[in-house]
């Protein structure tokens, strides 16, 4: 087809489905409609190697919303028009891609609907995550027990369409043995309820002339007539061949038919699941862990038979690669204790042997029973054991369990260009062929001398297995093809399948070789009677009876095609972007996660960091096919706009612009990310190759002098609290600047309360003039424009508290350090206060005097985007956090035995994901003073520097702290509650109308 045509044609069925979402607008449906070019680039990737472009993304709000999508569907005008359902968008394998429209149940359609504790089961929406199931399910003692590593992010009709399942399978089973019944929307509008029914209801069913009655002929037909050329076919495993499960549709034995079992598994290629009736399992009370080390993986995957002969819940796998990852992983500190070497000999894999149950002794009998066999075997190292950790209390299981779930999203962090991708990482061997399994998959990477990381479920005979590739080279794009041919080969060979646990979507050509022309044909039959004219998840699993299309392939477009398209250089300078696996661990509905508030505040994707890395990619595409450099400026003309694809002269720049400011800048996502996706670095950039294209708002100015005005407006406080906090003023910073709620100056200033404590404040002129002496006892702080002007009591309390420790505060003059500039995209002038605050720091640095920031998320600056734009001599110098010195300066203290005091500590976000530790040292600290310290789990308080003063965030500023800290607050007062952040206490001042106190205060009270 030449190219006019061809463009032509895009332009027709464009038309067609705008034709159609004006249709679906004045049917009343009363959900949201989006087609912006960025709205939808959020959608045309999962957590696959694939992108696909969609139409248009809906979000109903109901079933009814989606009966009537099904129902125009149905009209012959819209007969080639494509949908395809979305929960989580965590499948691997481009299961809800669609070039058409994609139906998004997860933003609405997800409430728990009811909970018969008494019958054991549950109904809920499918937009509903499995964790936020299980949390509303554990106070009555229950939970829904198929266990994934995507739990906090995954939706329930996610995990239904693909038959998910995942730790603990061999006890708990897949989705589908959950499946009491469903609730399905198919083409044409017909709520479809199934559940099982006998044989022969079911064949009065099929009688009836209805859709439901040709469904049931087709099941009757396919399930029943061919049920010995179906247990002929499918190998005995835990992780059953789904998509449609012809297997289990039919019971012999109860002589019933479950239409469910069809749908379950179908990857929304049947219709649209919108309810389901969920059986729920009582959570055990009693929960054994224990982690086997071995020398080698090999080893680990020979000794798992064993483990699972063991009795056990679940035995799960993890390679040295991923260790070694988890290892440069914020995760690591919480994990380490419970994974330590032995004896100096290095630990290159790990089974996990988790026992469960509501007998103590039992469960005690079991561990006893394996651990007394791991101590001969470790002695010997015999089958290649070396050691083994007990974890029996819940929160070290779970600690466990999180590095396992991250192992996904590890990977990806993998140094070099070529990254651990998903396209062949889930097959399932029967459990006793898969270490011999294994050493041939192993060898077939080797062969091709790839990098990877494994891990899964021994148990089940699945393996995950994620071989590096760089998709941007053409020829490893081919090689993905090669590999996944070999590695189907080899399935077959050993009894299994090529898809245990994570579905087909783009491996669906690979479905006839598994099932058989014979099976597969019915396939394609019961396909054609649930959707005749392939409009639902089209190419996934099978077509249609008849139909001319095609299935997808695995060498249909990837994300690697798109980003080889931006200049290698660019890819380097943006690495914080394209290093986005897709993961979605930033999807995590929890509220007290630290990331990402923007996202769980709005429920809008495109304001996650895996949204604005997505949008960020295609922003450096977009510029360098429309003639511009990564600064911004024009290389063949003056047109300023960055235009899409498809969407004539929009302009991009505006709809990524969007999306950055919405970002609070909290840090959180360069490490709770674990390919440490670094938002605010990017945004960075973007803002100032932005607004070198646009006008600056007056409040971007307003940001960035403050560390000019505040120093001059603070010698004078009561004053310019006067001139800034009256009516007028307010109004004008409302208006205006857009900023509301600004902090008063601290009265009286802090040269005031230093003097009158008779402490010094030196340059560095003057500290290096002081003898070596001088300079042991010497503690510098380093100022920061929030506390020292607006919160000087909190400088103040580390003077008095350091002083009383023995040694000598000193105050810096205030140098700023230029944080505030590096947030609103001014690069050239951060760089240039940067080189100027490092230069006297260094001095300081070099003299071994201690340098304490009182506010930590200031001193993270110095160690984060400093390092950024310094070269590593530039940034040789350390100033530390007040609870880093504290902790050192405590040491040998002699700690308080009775605790007079309890205290919950509230940390800033900023700590929690670049100083994991803190929390930790503060409780050290308070213990040392007679003072109990309990941390408390929060996310985002909603103020983030200057986010929260912004009028235009108020509403989403006031819904973060309602989200996360209004609990604690209530819970234990003003009183009882210390903050780290200042922009935290900043909150809750004016929310609560209390004030929260820094540790520090109440440190500087106690101490003696």
């Amino acid at each position: 087809m030449s190219q006019l045509p061809r463009i032509a044609v895009e332009q027709t069925q464009q038309a067609l489905y705008q034709e159609f979402l004006t249709e679906l607008h004045h049917s009343g449906f009363s959900g949201e409609i989006e087609s912006a070019y960025g709205k939808r680039l959020i959608a045309a990737t999962d957590n696959s190697v694939y992108q696909q472009l969609p139409q248009a993304i809906v979000y109903p709000t109901n079933a009814e919303d989606v009966s009537k999508v099904g129902a125009l569907l149905a009209e012959s005008r819209f007969e080639t028009i494509k949908t395809s359902p979305r929960g989580g968008g965590t499948g691997t394998n481009g299961q809800s891609l669609t070039s058409g429209i994609v139906v998004d149940l997860s933003r609405h359609m997800n409430r728990v609907l009811e909970i018969n504790v008494e019958e054991g089961w549950v109904r809920v929406e499918a937009g509903l995550v499995k964790d936020q199931l299980n949390d509303a399910l554990r106070p009555h003692g229950f939970f829904f027990s198929p266990d994934l590593s995507t739990s906090n992010r995954a939706t329930l009709g996610g995990m239904i369409n693909t038959d998910a399942s995942g730790q603990g399978s061999l006890v708990y089973g897949k989705t589908s043995d959950h499946v009491l019944g469903l609730t399905t929307v198919t083409v044409g509008g017909d709520v479809l309820e199934t559940a099982p029914v006998s044989l022969q209801q079911a064949q009065q069913h099929a009688q009836q002339t209805t859709k439901l009655g040709r469904i049931y002929q087709q099941v009757l037909a396919s399930c029943v007539e061919h049920r010995q050329a179906i247990e002929a076919k499918f190998p005995p495993l835990n992780r059953f061949l789904t998509g449609y499960d012809l297997a289990h549709a039919y019971d012999p034995a109860q002589q019933s038919i479950d239409v469910s079992r069809l749908i379950t598994g179908s990857e929304g290629t049947l219709g649209f699941v919108v309810e389901a009736k969920l059986n729920i399992t009582p959570i055990p009370n009693q929960r054994v862990l224990v982690n086997v080390k071995y020398l080698d993986f090999q080893a680990a995957l020979r000794h798992a038979p064993f483990l699972v002969k063991a009795n056990a819940t679940s035995v799960e796998t993890i390679d040295s690669n991923v260790l070694n990852l988890a290892k440069q992983d914020i995760i690591w500190h919480s994990v380490e204790p419970h994974l330590s070497e032995v004896d100096g000999q290095t630990m290159n894999g790990i089974n996990m042997v988790e026992f469960t149950g509501v007998d103590k002794a039992e469960i005690d009998a079991k561990v006893n029973a394996l651990t007394a066999e791991l101590d001969k075997q470790a002695k010997t190292q015999q089958q290649g054991v070396i050691g083994y950790q007990i974890c029996a209390d819940l929160e070290s299981i779970q600690t466990i369990y999180a590095m396992r779930k991250k192992a996904v999203g590890l990977l990806g962090a993998t140094k070099g260009r070529r990254k651990p991708v998903a396209f062949a990482e889930d097959t399932a061997v029967p459990p006793e062929q898969l270490a011999d399994y294994i050493l041939e998959f192993r060898q077939l990477l080797d062969d091709q001398q790839l990098h990877y990381g494994m891990f899964g479920h021994v148990d089940a005979g699945v393996l995950h297995v994620r071989p590096a590739l760089d998709l941007t080279e053409p020829e490893d794009e081919k090689l993905l093809r090669t590999i996944s041919d070999q590695v189907a080969a080899l399935t077959q060979k050993y009894g299994g399948l090529m898809w245990g646990e994570h579905g087909k979507g783009y491996r669906s050509e690979y479905a006839e070789n598994f099932f058989g022309e014979q099976l597969f044909t019915e396939l394609r039959k019961i396909k054609a009677v649930f959707d005749p004219n392939n409009q639902v998840n089209p190419g996934k699993i099978c077509t249609p009876l008849n139909s001319a299309e095609t299935l997808v392939s695995v060498d249909d477009t990837k994300r690697g095609y798109y980003d080889r398209q931006i200049p290698i250089q660019l890819r380097d300078d943006y690495s914080n972007a394209m290093s986005c696996n897709g993961n979605g661990l930033c999807f995590n509905y929890d509220p007290r996660s630290p990331m990402c508030p923007s996202y769980r505040v709005s429920g809008d994707r495109r304001f996650s960091p895996k949204g604005r890395a997505t949008l960020m990619r295609e922003w450096l595409r977009l510029t360098n096919a429309n003639g511009y450099d990564a600064s911004g400026w024009p290389l063949q003309n003056s047109k300023t706009a960055v235009t899409a694809p498809d969407k004539g002269d929009d302009d991009f720049n505006h709809e990524v612009k969007e999306a950055m400011d919405t970002c609070l800048a909290c840090k959180a996502c360069t490490n709770q990310c674990p390919v440490n996706v670094d938002v605010p670095t990017f945004r960075a950039k973007f803002l100032a190759h932005y607004h070198s294209r646009y006008k600056r708002p007056l409040k971007d100015f307003l940001v960035k002098s403050v560390e000019q005005t505040a120093p001059l407006m603070a010698k004078f406080p009561k004053l310019s609290n006067a001139l800034t906090h009256n009516p007028l003023s307010k109004a004008v910073m409302r208006h205006v600047f857009g900023y509301v709620d600004a902090p008063k100056l601290s009265v009286p200033n802090l040269q005031q309360r230093w003097q009158r404590r008779g402490f010094a404040e030196l340059d560095v002129e003057a500290i290096e003039q002081l003898g070596t002496e001088e300079h042991g006892r010497l503690v510098v702080v380093v100022q920061d424009p929030f506390t020292s002007f607006y919160e000087a009591e909190v400088v103040e309390s580390f003077a008095v508290l350091a002083n009383k420790l023995g040694f000598t505060p000193v105050l810096l003059p205030f140098k700023g350090n230029g944080k505030a500039q590096h947030v609103k995209g001014f690069l050239h002038e951060f760089k240039e206060t940067a080189e100027r605050v490092a230069k006297s720091l260094r001095r300081i640095h070099q003299l071994g005097v201690a340098m304490v920031g009182v506010d930590a998320s200031t001193v993270l600056c110095y160690r984060d985007e400093y390092r950024q734009v310094l070269s590593a001599e530039q940034a040789n110098f350390h100033v530390a956090t007040v609870d880093e010195w504290l902790n050192d300066a405590v040491k040998g203290r002699e700690p308080e035995t009775a605790f007079h005091r309890q205290y919950q500590l509230l940390s800033h976000c900023t700590e929690q994901s670049l100083t994991p530790g803190s929390s930790k040292q503060w409780q050290t600290i308070f213990a040392a003073f007679g003072l109990s310290l309990t941390v408390v789990k929060t996310g985002c308080c909603g103020m983030a520097g200057t986010y929260g003063h912004e009028q235009q965030n108020q509403t989403n500023s006031h819904a973060l702290f309602a989200m996360s800290w209004q609990q604690p607050i209530d819970q234990y007062g003003a009183s009882g509650v210390v903050a780290t952040g200042f922009s935290c206490r900043s909150q809750v001042k004016r929310i609560e109308k209390k004030r929260v106190k820094h540790p520090l205060e109440i440190l500087a009270e106690t101490a003696r």
